[in-house]
């Protein structure tokens, strides 16, 4: 009992929704989650996804919901009058009062049986060693002929054949048609596998059919298709059902498959995925093909460049001769412009020096009777002979006077 119910009195007045409340919280506390078998009847799925219905038996029925959330694991919708199989909680729903039951999860009537029968032939045989990886055969990548044990007229070797076609239609296909469903189907199946190692015929084999309840792909969880697939002899691939499906066949099989589709893709590699990794290559070696060309050129014509033909030497020789020829000129065409701009030089120079540059100014030089230039006026003594000497002409002068 809760807390608050426990605090009632008689006298005590509380309100439908207190009431409800507490009705519920001791609903759920006293209720942990179990399983309730019974008769779907008024089965609605609401705008919300919700599924709304009632489960019945000859003596009682109790309103359910299940969730959007919990009903989309289920891999089947209830119809009016199923038997099935509900893990479920006990609540109240509030707002109207009602005794209800959460469902978690639901299955068809029966199926716990058959839930224990699959459980305990897996264990049998997983302790057998049918199920160990070291037993298990690789699938070759490239299959010669492709073997498919189902029925002639499923949609699942449709989908299968298709599939074979559009990734690699040059592969062969047998068909070793057998009935996949009902009384006596798992015999037949075991046969169809039986036939296809004895015949060798094929690289490996595919072992398939469609999607279906537990008990339409019950034949593939029976011991006696389990041994005939663990016997085979040929790469075995078991495509049987939905990605969500599992059976016994799937467990000894060499691989399994989600679907009979991914199956057949399994089996075959794809033809637009080899021409496309073709043509890559292809691509990569046309690039390599020329970066290799590109660098033998390229020594090539660095080779080229240092090979120099007699007639190239010749011409190499007529211009260096040439060259030296320049050089020289140039060297005494240089050698004559100095010496033409020191004669020049030394040409201004003796004419600077050249006295007779200083008697064009007006100036005179003296000279005595021998001739000697007089340049002090302690050379002369009075009445003494000189010869004076112009820019133009001379004169001869008597001394008369000497000064210090």
């Amino acid at each position: 009992m809760t807390d608050f119910a426990a605090n009632l009195t008689p006298t005590k007045v509380i309100t439908v929704s207190e009431l409800n409340r507490m009705a519920r919280n001791v609903l759920e506390q006293s209720f942990p989650l179990f399983w309730v078998s019974g008769e779907v009847s008024n089965f609605t799925r609401a705008a919300s996804g919700h599924w709304y219905f009632s489960l019945k038996d000859a003596g009682a029925q109790v309103r359910c919901v299940m969730f959007k959330g919990r009903n989309s694991y289920v891999d089947f919708m209830p119809r009016e009058g199923d038997k099935i199989e509900a893990r479920c909680t006990v609540t109240l729903y509030e707002a109207r009062g009602d005794f209800q039951l959460t469902v978690e999860f639901i299955q068809r009537a029966g199926l716990g049986t058959l839930f224990e029968a699959f459980e305990k032939l897996k264990n049998k045989l997983a302790l057998e060693g049918l199920f160990d990886d070291a037993n298990k055969l690789p699938i070759p990548k490239h299959p010669k002929q492709i073997g498919i044990v189902t029925s002639a007229d499923a949609a699942a070797l449709r989908d299968v054949l298709s599939t074979l076609k559009r990734r690699m239609p040059n592969i062969p296909v047998v068909i070793y048609p057998t009935p996949v469903q009902g009384k006596g189907a798992a015999e037949l199946i075991a046969n169809a596998i039986n036939t296809a190692n004895e015949r060798a015929e094929c690289d490996v084999l595919i072992i398939c059919r469609g999607g279906g309840s537990i008990e339409d792909l019950w034949q593939f969880n029976e011991e006696v298709v389990a041994r005939a697939v663990a016997r085979c002899s040929i790469p075995t691939i078991s495509g049987v059902g939905h990605e969500t499906d599992f059976t016994i066949c799937d467990f000894v099989a060499d691989i399994r498959a989600a679907t009979p589709t991914a199956a057949a893709e399994l089996v075959t590699p794809s033809r637009e995925a080899l021409l496309n990794t073709l043509n890559q290559l292809k691509l990569h070696l046309v690039k390599n093909l020329q970066f290799m060309l590109n660098q033998r050129s390229q020594a090539l014509d660095y080779l080229a460049r240092r090979l120099i033909s007699p007639s190239q030497q010749i011409d190499q020789q007529k211009l260096q001769l040439l060259q030296i020829g320049y050089r020289l000129q140039n060297a005494v065409n240089q050698q004559l412009k100095n010496k033409q701009q020191n004669l020049l030089r030394l040409s201004q120079n003796l004419q600077h020096l050249n006295p007779q540059a200083v008697l064009t100014r007006g100036y005179a030089f003296v000279q005595d009777t021998n001739g000697a230039i007089v340049s002090n006026s302690d050379q002369l003594n009075e009445n003494d002979k000189v010869k004076l000497t112009f820019n133009v002409g001379s004169a001869e002068a008597t001394i008369n006077k000497v000064s210090p």
